[in-house]
């Protein structure tokens, strides 16, 4: 069996953490945030977490 190619625009997305979970980040945060709330900018500064079930089905790719 051949081994599997990493994803190369996934793994450009998402970071595996140390705990083992795999963060993504917020959408919206990339470009016009001068006209969005602070508020909604600072939130999205943190990555988010992905589900169980998008874990399972992109662990593999990265």
């Amino acid at each position: 069996m051949p081994k599997i190619k990493t994803h190369k625009g996934l793994s450009k997305v998402l970071k595996v953490r140390k705990s083992g979970k795999v963060k993504i980040y917020c959408p919206g945060s990339r470009h016009n945030t001068g006209s969005k709330s602070s508020k909604f900018n600072r939130k999205n500064r943190k990555g988010n977490s992905l589900s169980k079930a998008d874990e399972n089905r992109l662990k593999n790719l990265i």
